[in-house]
């Protein structure tokens, strides 16, 4: 593999997840960030509460992140080979803390409704 493509990206995700799984979390993140636009335009700003309620769920969605990804690959921590292993082990715990802040943060607004004022 000489170029790192989109294509050849997406080819092997859906090689380690499967296509529907795999289509099936694109779709979840798509609704997810457009719910989350959707609140910010709705509510003009960041409601500090909110935000610092939400950023209590991110070592959850890390721990989540990282153990969904053992699971579907078949691997545990003992399989992680060298600094590259860790730092994509990293990245996912990171991508899920920041995951479910949002998605934790629009379930509030949606629950708590419109703020007047």
């Amino acid at each position: 593999m000489k170029e790192l493509t989109l294509s050849t990206l997406l080819a092997v995700f859906e090689e380690i997840f499967g296509t529907a799984l795999f289509w099936a979390l694109v779709v979840t993140a798509l609704i997810v960030t457009l719910a989350f636009v959707y609140v910010l335009l709705r509510d003009r700003k960041l409601v500090g509460s909110r935000l610092l309620r939400a950023e209590l769920t991110a070592p959850l969605g890390a721990i989540a992140a990282i153990l969904f990804v053992l699971t579907i690959t078949s691997s545990g921590l003992s399989d992680l080979g060298g600094p590259v292993d860790a730092i994509v082990m990293i990245l996912i715990g990171a991508l899920g803390a920041v995951g479910l802040t949002i998605l934790a943060y629009v379930a509030q607004a949606v629950i708590e409704g419109r703020r007047q004022g």
